[in-house]
């Protein structure tokens, strides 16, 4: 597979781990966010903030079919990505789709500590809210991350090797 898509749950890792897949795989990394943010000149943040959330997935799904024709690319995704249209659709068809799974818990510790006011859906949320907001976040995203072709545990210090001989 010359197309690696990363998805999961914002903050499981897909960028970290996707910039370290692409060394070892000689691919080019692509953060779908950032590639958006390149194109129209406006942090997500921005477009959910002056376009909505609607208008956003319309961009992201464009964004998608184009870097869906690319090769030699590990791609990390946006959490929602998967989850709209006919998104994991395109990417399973094209390429190897990773779910990097995690526990709301994980993702909760993760998103508190982290940038976490970078990102538009969870900004100003901590504690209880915002791993209250995960675990429903994640029961109606995990349908769409299940059907990736791969599923490993994002708190697998091998994961890339799992990654590794699967291509």
């Amino acid at each position: 597979m010359n197309r690696i898509f990363l998805i999961g749950y914002m903050g499981c890792g897909k960028t970290t781990l996707g910039k370290h897949l692409a060394e070892q795989t000689g691919f080019v990394f692509l953060d779908l966010d950032a590639y958006i943010e390149q194109k129209y000149l406006k942090t997500v943040a921005a477009i959910f903030s002056e376009m909505g959330q609607d208008a956003f997935r319309e961009i992201e799904r464009k964004a998608l079919v184009e870097v869906a024709d690319f090769e030699n690319v590990v791609i990390a995704t946006g959490g929602g990505a998967p989850c709209f249209f006919d998104n994991i659709d395109v990417m399973n068809n094209v390429g190897l789709t990773v779910y990097i799974k995690m526990t709301s818990a994980q993702l909760a510790f993760r998103l508190e500590h982290s940038r976490a006011g970078k990102r538009p859906l969870i900004a100003g949320k901590t504690g209880d809210e915002l791993r209250q907001f995960i675990e429903d976040g994640l029961r109606q995203r995990e349908q769409f991350y299940l059907q990736a072709k791969l599923i490993l545990d994002g708190s697998d210090d091998e994961i890339i090797e799992k990654i590794l001989k699967i291509l």
